[in-house]
């Protein structure tokens, strides 16, 4: 099918906005597309059935052959970044995995909790004497740090740090942050330091943190390797950071522009963690991933060869009408069952979020404190990142007074 218009690959295309109106089309008309320019080759997979089908299927579809990032081209770069977890297949990803496990137990989970609540009353206190506020940076950028830096045991002065890194490295296509071509390769490159001076820390100064976790945990006899702990280290930097940032800063625009939700909010506060996965849906902050067919395969009666990208949107499939009813509706009171949820958080199979309860614990307890603390109001639009990737807002104006 012809779709020429259709270029969900220049991050140009979502400066203004999610292009939700092509992806309904593809959607509807040719739901397994190819995007073949002079460029590049990629199979768009939009609707929720197909994306949930491909993500469990790691034996045919492979993140490990190209990883699960676009345009990862260099062999040197390919090499280093199949060593992530999020670029391998079972059953390295099995065993790694593993190992990763032994830090996110329930317990640490739910220990962190009352914490994360009292820092959540905090941020949003200090942000409504404020008044006039980027509620990106004061608000929705400060629980995932300061959690991550928790987690992580990272200093707390160090948290702004880690912020700074990870917008580098996520906003690499974005004026804001690219103040040179290589920008992304070099935050990479300090993030790589700052974890193998911390893991030098816990490894002669054990705590009870994860980092500490991570490197004295073992499966079948083995440990992390230094390179694989660095590179999980960052994985989790960022995937712990940027997601759960823009998840709460699009719930808070949402919101913004769904006044009754909010109001449904403000009555009934115990259906906040309903909303969460509403806003979850809706904020959909990782776009699209990427796998590499091992063999030749159909996807929704269509024939794709061997060794072939397929690009899987996430923020496609949380808007299948097939799947949500009235998809472009913001409602908090949604509530999808377990087969037919949202996939922010990936659709099941290996590489489903480890952080997935951590992020809504946080995104609760914000939107909880922001709801109990203020009154809200938009003064200037949102600036969207540029970006195919990361659904990501950079800058939202409120004014927040205190609530009646």
């Amino acid at each position: 099918m012809e779709l020429d218009h259709v270029d969900l690959f220049d991050p140009d295309t979502f400066v203004p906005g999610v292009p939700h109106e092509r992806f309904a089309e593809l959607r509807r008309e040719a739901p397994v597309f190819v995007h073949d320019t002079d460029t590049s080759r990629y199979w768009c997979v939009t609707r929720h059935e197909d994306l949930v089908a491909v993500n469990r299927d790691a034996g045919a579809f492979s993140s490990w052959e190209r990883t699960a990032l676009l345009d990862v081209d260099d062999p040197e770069v390919l090499e280093q970044q199949r060593m992530m977890m999020l670029n391998m297949d079972p059953p390295e990803h099995t065993k790694l995995r593993k190992i990763v496990n032994k830090g996110f137990t329930p317990k640490m989970i739910r220990g962190l909790r009352d914490h994360l609540a009292e820092e959540a009353e905090r941020i949003v206190a200090e942000a409504v004497e404020h008044v006039d506020v980027d509620v990106v940076e004061q608000v929705s950028a400060e629980l995932p740090l300061i959690a991550i830096a928790e987690f992580l045991g990272v200093p707390r002065e160090d948290r702004r740090v880690i912020f700074d890194l990870t917008n580098r490295l996520i906003g690499s296509e974005d004026p804001e942050y690219q103040q040179d071509a290589g920008v992304g390769a070099a935050a990479a490159m300090e993030m790589y330091a700052y974890s193998q001076a911390l893991a030098d820390d816990r490894r002669a100064n054990p705590r009870d943190d994860i980092v500490s976790t991570l490197l004295a945990a073992e499966v079948d006899g083995e440990r992390l390797s230094e390179l694989e702990f660095n590179l999980f280290f960052m994985l989790l930097a960022v995937a712990g950071n940027e997601t759960t940032r823009n998840a709460i800063s699009h719930g808070v625009l949402a919101l913004l522009e769904h006044p009754d939700q909010q109001q449904l909010l403000r009555d009934d506060p115990s259906s906040i963690p309903g909303a969460v996965e509403e806003i979850l849906r809706w904020a959909t902050p990782v776009m699209q991933f990427r796998r590499q067919t091992t063999r030749p395969v159909t996807i929704a009666g269509v024939d794709v060869p061997e060794d072939e990208a397929i690009v899987f949107w996430h923020i496609s499939a949380n808007r299948d009408e097939t799947v949500f009813d009235d998809p472009y509706a913001f409602r908090v009171d949604r509530s999808p069952n377990p087969h037919t949820g949202h996939v922010a958080f990936g659709g099941g199979g290996p590489h489903f979020c480890l952080g997935a309860n951590l992020a809504r614990a946080e995104i609760e307890v914000v939107v909880t404190e922001l709801l109990r603390q203020a009154a809200w109001e938009q003064t200037g639009p949102a600036e969207r990142l540029r970006s195919n990737f990361i659904n990501g807002i950079k800058h939202l104006p409120v004014r927040l007074t205190p609530a009646t």
